[in-house]
């Protein structure tokens, strides 16, 4: 299906050094913010309280978190857990208060709200458990990136492998950046935006080195640079109704879907439009400045010159 169909080619990889370099600033400017500032870690990484609270009736959340703001509880989060009546409220650690304290705190200002809110369970979530969850995530990103290194390899060459890792790597550092330079939150939902962030950047290099072999196989005149612009330019209709799709999905959650996805939504959107980026003139540019040939990806059988051999010089 195609929206549109572009007759002339682009000369994209002509453009691949200024593409490049901006990359290049994007990314150190984004480590750079990492090392400076650091992630704002949620009360899942850093250790904190985590209250469950009841109401005999369908609750609104944002009075809740206006109240808890009022207690010194901006970071709180809130959200509705197993039904609309029941929240769940993840404190962080506070100086000099215990976590049945900041319980008792927040269940005073909750029963002034609503006399009928109920406290069901009250658990420390401790620094500990936060460290395991960090490893763990890390241990999650680096399995993603060992796979598609794999997958990359086996499908294609390792010199796509490795133009692919790095266009992917590339798009979580960005991400991870933005969340450094705002202080957004970073939590284990933005985690998992971040990695499914990884598998759908690999799926747009997929398509892209997948045209740029069909195209080496029926164009055999067309140089590397021809092969790889007429590739990426047969892919833009696809590109911009796929991405264009899936980003008014996000959009949508980040609009409507509240403060429960808001990071998450958020994270998928820079993702998104960095993984765009990314596959188009990151990936392909570093498979063209790697050395890529058509010999790399049409691997063309020997014939045999034996003269005994009966089969040789036939042809299938």
């Amino acid at each position: 299906m195609e929206f549109f169909r572009i007759r002339k080619d682009l000369p994209l990889m002509q453009r691949a050094l200024l593409f490049n370099t901006i990359s290049l600033l994007t990314f150190a400017a984004a480590v750079f913010f990492l090392l400076h500032r650091g992630l704002h870690l949620s009360v899942e990484f850093t250790g904190g309280t985590v209250i469950e609270v009841q109401y005999p009736q369908a609750v609104v959340l944002e009075p809740v978190r206006a109240t808890l703001g009022k207690l010194g509880y901006a970071d709180a989060q809130v959200q509705n857990f197993g039904t609309s009546r029941d929240i769940l409220i993840r404190l962080p650690a506070k100086q000099g208060l215990t976590s049945a304290q900041q319980s008792d705190q927040v269940m005073g200002a909750l029963k002034g709200a609503d006399a009928q809110a109920e406290l069901r369970s009250v658990q420390f979530v401790g620094p500990q458990v936060g460290k395991e969850l960090a490893t763990d995530g890390l241990l999650a990103l680096a399995c993603v990136v060992i796979g598609i290194v794999l997958y990359l390899s086996f499908r294609f060459e390792w010199k796509y492998a490795v133009a692919g890792v790095i266009a992917n790597l590339h798009d979580v550092v960005i991400i991870l950046g933005f969340f450094a330079f705002f202080q957004w939150e970073f939590s284990l939902s933005v985690l998992a935006a971040v990695l499914a962030v990884l598998g759908y950047s690999v799926n747009e290099s997929v398509v892209i080195f997948d045209r740029i072999r069909e195209t080496f196989r029926r164009e055999r005149k067309m140089t590397v640079v021809e092969v790889i612009n007429h590739a990426i330019t047969s892919t833009m209709s696809r590109t911009i109704i796929t991405h264009g799709s899936t980003q008014m999905m996000v959009l949508s959650m980040f609009l409507f879907g509240g403060p429960t996805l808001h990071y998450f939504a958020l994270a998928l959107t820079v993702g998104i439009l960095f993984g765009i980026y990314s596959s188009v003139f990151v990936a392909a540019a570093l498979a063209m400045w790697l050395g890529v040939k058509r010999e790399d990806l049409l691997k063309e059988k020997k014939e045999s010159h034996d003269p005994n051999d009966p089969n040789a010089g036939a042809q299938v």
